[in-house]
């Protein structure tokens, strides 16, 4: 790759690590994109449950500072990462020996509760990784090729997690059980592709930490309001993504519940849907990474809520322009074709803005600090918007959802316009 030509040796290890760790990575989030989905249609599990399932991968976050204070503290960054990586991912190997499921019955409740409290331990992990992540790379890449080198990596973990949706996609309406055998599979990749990333060589500040750890996440919590209230573009940004976040979280849910309930797609269907936006978004990621580089992450923000928003506008229209063929098996609505493509702007500009955004305000030391505020922000509005989501859909319907979550993004929009023209980054 031509890129390796403009790396320093540190730089040319660092990012082959991190594309061994993104191509991982992107294989055991491919299977799980249709988590939800099986959870709902195979194990029949409610809709409540299946709030608190998506729930789950962000509510973790409210505990993001609690685990940066535990982290400054451990020595061996390394190790730490990899006992969290063996401890929260490996129980996924346990659903090798869940029943089968057999016609429209579903599982017990009590596979219910475990499947849950399961997804719950395994998505504890990314309070320490996330993180992490960003402590990696920042120690050891140039600030001007940050968002480009990060951009690339998150192409190929895209390109793995389209390949490995299309197999499980075939797989479970081959047999629903399936998962019997790629959930083991998907724990084992997990450990390993924490492995990888802990090979890149760490960069921490020196640190002499005699307060006590109660007293110290006192302190981070201090730090929360401190950094939020003297830094005002970031501050700006963060109540973006708390609109965003809202208005995402709680309509996820109840999209997936639209496929099963409005559309009666198979796992196949549901499997193309994803596999098309991902497409979309690994043919946009390289620009995007570019892009993020020289412009506010306000800006970037911008594009990001406005095709979120387009594919929430276009998902909702599908209820009432119910026009679709069908190809190989696939049922495809026009309507929800071109929601998939501003849905694959919005999967292709989100994790850059998501992953390193906060970055773009701080200095390498503080990248942690930052992304912490991030993440704790993050599970907070976990902790309301997807139920919010589940109740306004079970009160009122599809439509008034999809619209309350729109109103959200347009007002986040309008928060990042204000925002840039009257605060820029220094």
């Amino acid at each position: 790759m031509s890129i390796f030509k403009h790396l320093n040796s540190d730089e040319a290890r660092t990012f082959r690590l991190h594309l061994f760790y993104s191509s991982i990575d992107g294989i055991a989030s491919g299977a799980l994109i249709l988590n939800e989905f099986i959870f709902i249609k195979s194990l029949k599990g409610s809709n409540v449950q299946l709030a608190f399932l998506f729930q789950f991968s962000m509510v973790v976050f409210l505990f993001a500072m609690v685990a940066n204070e535990i982290m400054r503290r451990y020595s061996n960054r390394t190790r730490f990462l990899r006992i969290t990586g063996i401890v929260t991912r490996l129980p996924l190997v346990g659903f090798a020996f869940f029943p089968n499921v057999t016609g429209e019955a579903g599982l017990n409740p009590t596979y219910h509760l475990i499947f849950l409290t399961v997804f719950l331990l395994f998505h504890t992990s990314k309070i320490a990784v996330v993180p992490s992540i960003n402590q990696y790379l920042k120690g050891n890449y140039r600030h001007e090729i940050f968002g480009k080198l990060f951009g690339y990596a998150t192409t190929v973990n895209k390109i793995c997690v389209m390949v490995s949706t299309f197999l499980v996609g075939l797989l479970l309406d081959w047999n629903p059980n399936t998962y019997k055998v790629f959930y083991p599979i998907v724990g084992i990749l997990g450990v390993v592709s924490v492995f990888q990333l802990t090979k890149i060589k760490f960069i921490q500040k020196d640190e002499v930490i005699s307060t006590p750890i109660t007293h110290a996440v006192g302190n981070s919590f201090k730090r929360i309001f401190e950094i939020l209230k003297y830094n005002t573009p970031f501050r700006h940004l963060e109540l973006g993504f708390i609109l965003y976040g809202f208005a995402w979280m709680s309509t996820h849910a109840v999209v997936t519940i639209f496929y099963k309930e409005a559309l009666d797609l198979s796992y196949s269907s549901v499997a193309f849907y994803n596999n098309a936006f991902n497409l979309v978004a690994i043919s946009l990621l390289p620009l995007f990474g570019k892009m993020i580089g020289n412009r506010d992450p306000r800006r970037f923000g911008i594009l990001t809520f406005g095709a979120l928003m387009l594919f929430i506008f276009f998902t909702g229209l599908t209820q009432y322009y119910p026009f679709y063929f069908e190809f190989l098996g696939l049922k495809l609505y026009y309507m929800l074709l071109i929601a998939v493509f501003f849905n694959g702007v919005f999967m292709g500009s989100m994790p850059i803005l998501w992953g390193i955004g906060s970055s773009y305000f701080c200095k390498p030391h503080e990248a942690a600090d930052y992304q912490s505020v991030h993440l704790f922000l993050t599970g907070f509005r976990a902790l309301f918007a997807p139920i919010i989501g589940i109740k306004l859909y079970e009160w009122y319907g599809f439509s008034l959802t999809y619209g309350i979550g729109i109103l959200l993004l347009i007002m986040a929009i309008i928060l990042m316009v204000y925002s840039e023209k009257l605060f820029p980054k220094k």
